[in-house]
């Protein structure tokens, strides 16, 4: 619903309820997402002559998804709030209240994906430069979910296109529709590079740089971490985090030209 130019986020993230149990958007938006990715890893295999057999792309999401869950999980629970999950040690086991970090999703699916390689002797950096494709356009859709969940807010603001979300005060930046359009605007640079000739590894160090740098500014319009707030020169532990990140894409990438 809108008001002058105002945007009041009414949207019911509950597509159907019976009794308890309820199918909501954002579900049905990663379920979209690993659909997509299973056939589109298929293809890119396919494409680039990757010798998969026919359940390889399946058993490796499978691999994907447990590195990822329990990746950014740990990476969560010891990076964002130690201190309570240390005194509320079950609250750990509860993933679906939320606390996931990207940045140890991200490196306990490539943990995984190590393992999955060395397992069926697929070359590493030739599957990564495959995953990140469906990768950056699965991260697109997870915004969207989030905006329809009304989380991951942005900061407060006046710009004409600004959003009430329920529970907030202030109309705030759609910080979540920031990082959508961040995330599609990858997938379509690495689509259109994937059949150029590079080396190994090249476009997934592309994602991690273009991730990181682009992150890093949508950051400044993102509300911080409640039980953290701003942790060095006004700057967000995500912020730091993609600054680490960037720079290890960088060194990766200069290394492999």
């Amino acid at each position: 619903m809108t008001t002058g130019n105002m945007f009041y986020n009414n949207i019911d993230p509950t597509l159907l309820k019976l009794g308890s149990f309820e199918i909501r958007y954002y579900g049905i938006i990663y379920a979209a997402g690993f659909v997509i990715a299973y056939f589109m890893i298929k293809y890119l295999a396919k494409e680039r002559k990757l010798g998969l057999k026919k359940d390889d792309a399946a058993d490796m999401l499978f691999y994907i998804l447990a590195g990822v869950v329990l990746g950014a999980r740990a990476f969560y629970v010891l990076i964002y709030d130690p201190w309570f999950y240390f005194a509320n040690p079950l609250r750990i086991l509860m993933v679906w209240h939320g606390g996931l970090s990207f940045h140890g999703g991200l490196i306990g699916g490539m943990v995984a994906c190590y393992l999955f390689c060395k397992k069926k002797k697929i070359g590493f950096y030739e599957m990564l430069d495959i995953c990140v494709v469906p990768l950056a356009l699965g991260l697109a859709l997870g915004r969207i979910g989030n905006f329809l969940n009304g989380e991951l807010i942005g900061r407060i603001t006046d710009v004409p296109w600004a959003v009430k979300f329920k529970g907030y005060d202030g109309f705030r930046h759609p910080s979540q529709i920031y990082e959508s359009s961040k995330n599609f605007f990858i997938f379509f640079v690495l689509w259109f590079l994937r059949n150029k000739k590079l080396k190994k590894g090249f476009l997934f160090w592309l994602f991690i740089v273009m991730y990181s740098l682009l992150r890093f500014f949508i950051e400044f319009f993102r509300e911080p971490d409640m039980q953290l707030g701003f942790i060095f020169l006004g700057l967000t532990m995500g912020q730091i985090l993609n600054a680490i990140m960037f720079f290890a894409g960088a060194y990766f990438m200069i290394k492999l030209k």
